[in-house]
């Protein structure tokens, strides 16, 4: 797994998230980012025993970015009450299909989590298992009938940016062809 390393210190690890890697282990069995790097500090710095790193936040599987972990308990504990708190700026960037109809707008839809088919969906506000989901938005670029969407988290619900992009009718447009056109 090639996971480059962005910045570190005694404190902190961040790190570039590769597509298509689970941050945390799951029922894939597949290597996990978490697992990877707890082995690569073991092995960079010939530790003995369990690597402490503390996972601060997630990026679902399909999604590539920035990842921000602890290397102290003090400093997970504090790390992970920013993110409690929306103290945290989460800002991601996404190509979507389309051009959302304003330039900028903030996004507020009840989502809800079939847990058996981890598929996740928009539901009215006043379903009893509706969870609020918040975001904000403004599009940065539009060309070829695609769209650069700046996307700032209020919430961090599972999927939630993919989810609510597509409940705009502006679903995110596919990695492998985002990556193809951005090299042409």
């Amino acid at each position: 797994m090639d996971v480059p390393i962005l910045y570190e210190d005694n404190h902190l690890l961040l790190v570039q998230k590769p597509v298509n890697i689970p941050v945390q282990e799951d029922q894939s069995g597949d290597k996990d980012l978490l697992t990877y790097l707890k082995e690569d500090i073991k092995y960079r710095y010939q530790k003995p025993g369990n690597v402490y790193l503390g996972l601060v936040h997630r990026l679902d599987r399909p999604v590539g970015g920035t990842m921000v972990f602890a290397k102290t308990s003090k400093v997970a504990s504090r790390l992970s009450d920013q993110v409690r708190r929306n103290a945290m700026e989460r800002t991601y960037l996404a190509v979507v299909n389309g051009k959302p109809g304003q330039a900028s707008n903030r996004l507020v839809d009840y989502l809800y989590k079939n847990r058996q088919k981890n598929k996740v969906s928009i539901i009215s506000e006043h379903h009893k298992e509706g969870k609020k989901a918040v975001l904000d938005y403004s599009v940065s670029a539009s060309k070829d009938g695609l769209s650069l969407v700046s996307v700032q988290l209020q919430t961090g619900r599972p999927h939630q940016i993919r989810v609510q992009l597509a409940g705009l009718g502006t679903p995110i447009w596919g990695i492998k062809n985002m990556v193809n056109n951005i090299v042409k």
